[in-house]
Formats: C-alpha cells, structure tokens, sequence
C-alpha cells in the first residue's frame, strides 16, 4: 500500500493552521510580530515537521517516539495561541478563534494517531514479552 501523507486529514489541518498562522502573524503589532509571532511560526513549522516524521517512521518505536513528540508539540503551540490572545496580538477574535479551532483539532487528531500507534504496538510487545518468560 502506497500511501501518500497529502492523503491524511492531520497533514490538510496541519498546513491549514501553519497557513493561517503565516497570515495571522503578519498583522501583528510590531511589539509581538518579532518574538511571540516568530515563536508561533516555528511551532507551527515543528507540528508540521512532527506529521511529515511520524508519516515516515521506519519502526512502531520511531512513529512513538515521533507521535510522544507531536502531542506535546500541539500542546505548546496551544499554549502560544492562547498567549497571543491574552496580549491580543491577533487582529480579531475570529482570527484566534480559527486558529485555535485548528489547534484543538489536530491534537486531537495527534492524540488519536498516538493512541492507535500505542494499541497496535501493544500485541509486538506481549508477544515479545511471552517469548522472553517461556
């Protein structure tokens, strides 16, 4: 099975938020544009990167070790939207709102791939388990 990532509905999202974060970041006021705004693009760009590694994780240990960090790094970039608001960096509410309807969406979405991974990670491990106890 050749699977394409464009294919995934977290990598549509995923390139929506860093989309919409580009956009949202270039009407910041000059005082947040070049440290918080500059924070928000690189975290979005790592959540990217984050999708592109798990997608193409060699080994189950790989695509956990990638997903572990996906999940905290949606966190964090939940935790800067949710700063930029507070300083209202963003030029609306609407504008916070989409993004972080996104935000929230892919880590879902992370959390689900996450969980699915660790599931069918867990009968490799008990069999690997069962043969070392025999």
């Amino acid at each position: 099975m050749n699977r394409r990532i464009e294919t995934l509905p977290i990598w549509r999202d995923v390139t929506r938020l860093a989309v919409e974060m580009e956009r949202a970041v270039r009407n910041f006021p000059r005082y947040h544009k070049y440290a918080l705004g500059s924070d928000l693009r690189r975290q979005a760009m790592l959540v990217c990167r984050g999708v592109t590694r798990a997608f193409h994780a060699e080994t189950r240990q790989e695509r956990l070790r990638t997903l572990d960090s996906l999940v905290l790094a949606v966190e964090d970039l939940k935790l800067l939207i949710q700063l930029a608001k507070e300083l209202q960096a963003f030029a609306g509410f609407a504008e916070f709102a989409r993004i972080a309807e996104l935000a929230v969406l892919v880590g879902k979405q992370s959390g689900g791939w996450r969980k699915s991974a660790r599931a069918k990670a867990r009968p490799e491990v008990q069999a690997v388990a069962a043969t070392a106890a025999a």
